[in-house]
């Protein structure tokens, strides 16, 4: 009889999966509900195959962490059988708190609480159903084992999670300059004074991560008509959230039905032992069951944006290097509220946004990428790279959005 499983990724190929608490993670319902959940939220959209999911993203990432254990492994580097399954373990689970449609409706159908949390709160869950197996693996995702190297392997800005998802996302999604090298930078890899290190000659596949990331995140992750779409679909919540707290009543699934009705923040999950019941039991499903009832709503507002995201009709988005003016936004806001024959006021807050996104693809506050020279020596990325600076590589891009009904 096997002794694993296997799973056929079109990324990577065969994934080998081992009997016992790995395979018992991935056969659990509270991690296959991942496979219900996209990983890009409303990209698709605008590459329509970008239909993966969490669940393929998480097998990719302990793909990999096998992968970088094993490297590290044959260079010297001492990691117990314990340490390399919980470590597997802890990026398995790195995104099983995902709600639906990922980062979308993070702080929409929730307050306060992130993803990650809400993950450590599943992984204590299973760690009760699996009589302490996860503990180890707990203890690494919290950075709180003492070997810091293997916390980096799941969350840095090196950490197999990211090495999959830009592999991943650029394969679904077509673009082609996401396509790093993630093989080479793993070969690449080793552990001076138990911090994760680069060896020189991977400097080049480094770069080339770095560009890639940037040119990832502004193509897709923050692509206008994504991000246009995904807040056509944070306002239908927004007001069908609203709506119920004025006590009109909405068709929906139980588990979307106890978040609309309830404003649940950090506290909530703790208190209410039936909120994460009910989380688990959300997923992408229920956002597009309920939008799909919610086109014929009574309310003009919520049955229009439900039948813009479900029949992708998209805000139109301008995007400037400075910020919309008031001015302009209330004549934009007062011109959809006749069209419309809403309130201004919900126009403003429902028809239109008005955001500010920046983002910088390295970070010198962080855990930073460590180039391990020659002479045994460290240095920081930004200090030996002959193709980026320091200035290029942190300075923080910004771009403003303005969204608005067409």
């Amino acid at each position: 009889m096997a002794d694993h499983k296997i799973i056929n990724d079109p990324v990577f190929g065969f994934i080998r999966i081992p009997k016992g608490v790995l395979l018992d993670i991935v056969a659990h319902p509270d991690f296959f509900r991942l496979s219900r959940i996209r990983q890009l939220g409303g990209a698709n959209m605008v590459y329509p195959g970008a239909q993966h999911t969490r669940f393929q993203h998480s097998i990719g990432a302990f793909h990999l962490m096998s992968k970088a254990i094993r490297t590290l492994q044959t260079k010297g580097v001492e990691i117990s059988e314990a340490e390399a399954t919980a470590v597997e373990a802890a990026i398995l689970m790195h995104d099983i708190g995902h709600g639906p449609f990922s980062h979308v409706l993070e702080h929409t159908l929730t307050s306060g609480v992130n993803h990650e949390e809400v993950s450590l709160m599943i992984m204590e869950k299973l760690n009760q159903e699996f009589d302490g197996r996860l503990t180890l693996a707990i203890k690494m995702f919290n950075d709180e084992h003492p070997r810091h190297f293997l916390h980096q392997l799941i969350s840095s800005q090196l950490d197999m999670d990211r090495l999959d998802y830009l592999r991943r996302d650029s394969f679904f999604s077509g673009v082609t300059e996401g396509n790093i090298g993630s093989a080479r930078i793993i070969d690449m890899l080793d552990v001076k004074d138990d911090r994760l290190v680069v060896e020189k000659k991977g400097i080049y596949s480094i770069e080339n991560y770095l560009v890639s990331r940037r040119l990832m995140y502004w193509q897709v992750y923050l692509h206008k008509t994504g991000v246009a779409a995904e807040h056509v679909l944070i306002n239908a919540l927004n007001r069908a959230k609203d709506l119920a707290r004025q006590g009109v009543e909405l068709p929906c699934s139980p588990a979307l039905h106890f978040f609309l009705y309830q404003d649940i923040d950090k506290k909530g999950f703790s208190q209410d032992v039936n909120c994460l019941s009910h989380y688990l039991d959300l997923d992408d499903n229920d956002i597009m069951s309920a939008l799909k009832m919610w086109q014929k709503n009574d309310d003009k507002i919520l049955a229009m944006l439900s039948q813009d995201f479900i029949g992708r009709h998209i805000f139109h988005v301008e995007v400037t290097d400075e910020p919309a003016s008031e001015e302009y936004i209330n004549t934009i806001t007062v011109a959809l509220a006749q069209r419309y024959g809403v309130p201004t006021e919900d126009a403003r807050k429902y028809l239109t946004n008005k955001l500010e996104i920046g983002k910088d693809m390295y970070s010198i506050e962080e855990d930073k990428i460590e180039i391990l020279m020659k002479d045994g020596s460290t240095r920081d990325i930004s200090e030996v790279s002959d193709m980026l600076n320091i200035s290029t590589l942190a300075r923080k891009v910004k771009k403003h959005f303005f969204c608005y009904q067409r």
